[in-house]
């Protein structure tokens, strides 16, 4: 089975697609560092250097030769992926597709101690993440809502997470 992580930068993808994965016994891939391999580069330099549209070039070439693969695996997208190209209905048809969903106040919060980490974030200041995270998140939202699977994180562990989605998932 091949599975693809949704959701806004932040949402917890990486670490809940890894536990996944474990429970799956499967591998897992997270997409920035796959294009972080293949540049040889940081994605923060990519965005610096070349421009959020060499970027997303990127990603997509990243995202296409990621689900070509023959094997399974768990995927973590980045939380702007679904919302290039026709990348939502790629992911979808390739992948079961899964939304992790958090409520804007939850982000800022846990994205408050990360801007320097997260480029698109790097240049705002405390006072203007709040609106402009809720405004990014529901840009994103109409992609995020094409997943198969929705699963709102508010006040859930990994495990339970994690137990969520294994319950959610469509059973051959």
């Amino acid at each position: 089975m091949k599975i693809s992580m949704l959701g806004y930068m932040g949402s917890g993808k990486t670490t809940i697609g890894k536990e996944l994965a474990d429970r799956l016994k499967v591998k897992f891939i997270d997409l920035d560092e796959w294009i972080e391999m293949k540049n040889e580069i940081s994605i923060t330099e990519i965005f610096k250097s070349q421009g959020e549209i060499r970027f997303r070039k990127s990603e997509r070439d990243a995202l296409v030769e990621i689900l070509d693969q023959n094997d399974d695996f768990v995927l973590a997208l980045g939380g702007g992926t679904p919302a290039y190209y026709d990348n939502i209905q790629l992911i979808n048809e390739k992948t079961t597709s899964i939304y992790l969903r958090m409520s804007p106040s939850e982000l800022v919060q846990r994205l408050s101690s990360e801007t320097e980490l997260r480029p698109l974030l790097s240049h705002l200041n405390a006072e203007d993440m709040p609106e402009f995270i809720a405004k990014h998140l529901f840009d994103r939202r109409s992609f995020y809502d094409q997943a198969k699977i929705t699963v709102d994180l508010k006040n859930k562990t990994v495990v339970e997470i994690v137990d969520e989605i294994i319950r959610a998932l469509p059973h051959p």
